[in-house]
């Protein structure tokens, strides 16, 4: 059942690439304070040690797909626009630094994390989708009713191994990642 649930949150994604690869140039220049002030931010968190780096960013995308999941019944708009949102935003980043560095400059800096964080992303998305998917038909039919408690069962098992593969990326991310950067 969460196959179905998968594509869907790959599409999603997918919308969200495009978007991002096909937003102007002209764009870039209506975020570039916004960058400043996330390099800013950049900046401080950067100057922690690094394993409070790691806990940080374990943490913050457990939140995120934690919250997605929770608000998910309210018409799947959280995980609907969690999925095109970070698709938009890895592509639209992307296509900006390859431009100013290279392609395998954002190929270094992307796959070693992403291989654990992008599937992490896309499960915890699709296990938000199918709950609140299900959630929603149980207010509507009866059937649905039967079905809530299997499926949050089932859902939250995938959730857990969507934080579970945080992890990695996250120490990824921290650790080697900035290495292969310099």
């Amino acid at each position: 059942m969460i196959k179905k649930w998968i594509f869907i949150a790959i599409f999603l994604f997918g919308i969200g690439l495009a978007l991002g690869f096909a937003a102007p140039a002209s764009v870039s220049g209506l975020i570039s304070e916004d960058i400043a002030a996330l390099e800013k931010q950049l900046a401080s968190i950067l100057a922690l040690p690094r394993f409070l780096i790691a806990i940080f960013i374990f943490f913050k995308n457990v939140s995120v797909l934690l919250l997605s999941f929770i608000l998910s019944p309210i018409f799947c708009l959280v995980p609907i626009v969690a999925l095109i949102a970070n698709g938009w935003a890895l592509s639209f980043v992307s296509a900006i630094v390859a431009q100013e560095r290279s392609l395998g400059f954002v190929l270094v800096g992307l796959l070693p994390h992403g291989v654990f964080e992008l599937p992490a992303l896309i499960l915890g998305e699709a296990a938000a989708l199918s709950f609140g998917t299900i959630v929603i038909l149980a207010l509507f039919r009866r059937e649905g009713k039967n079905l809530l408690l299997p499926r949050l069962r089932q859902n939250i098992k995938y959730l857990l191994i969507a934080f579970a593969l945080l992890l990695p990326a996250a120490i990824i991310e921290t650790y080697i990642t900035p290495s292969l950067l310099t």
